[in-house]
């Protein structure tokens, strides 16, 4: 299993960020995919996690309205699109999965939201 992210980055508040975690090494579209994220000095959180057909999402609760997750199964990709983005946003963010019994995270990607 392979997740590498990208997409971060500095941002103004009030901005937007698109993330986007490219897989590989299993089978994309029969997992969940999620994405953590982990300020300095705070644990690992989830924030937001999407089924493998897209169906059903789900988000913390920090960041309900202002985050949405997708995914392409075509393209082997799980997307974040951030917005109104606040200070308290800033983070490493994690892509993650669950493949055979086995939690699989990429190496992240930083966000820093400030003026």
């Amino acid at each position: 299993v392979q997740l590498v992210e990208s997409g971060g980055g500095l941002v103004q508040p009030g901005g937007s960020l698109r993330l986007s975690c490219a897989a590989s090494g299993f089978t994309f579209s029969s997992y969940t995919m999620n994405w953590f994220r982990q300020a300095p000095g705070k644990e690992r959180e989830l924030v937001a996690g999407i089924t493998k057909f897209g169906i059903t999402t789900d988000y913390a609760d920090s960041v309900k309205g202002r985050f949405t997750i997708t995914r392409d199964n075509a393209k082997n990709t799980v997307y974040l699109q951030m917005n109104s983005l606040k200070p308290e946003d800033t983070a490493v963010y994690y892509c993650h999965t669950y493949v055979s019994r086995k939690n699989s995270w990429g190496q992240g990607t930083p966000v820093t939201v400030s003026s």
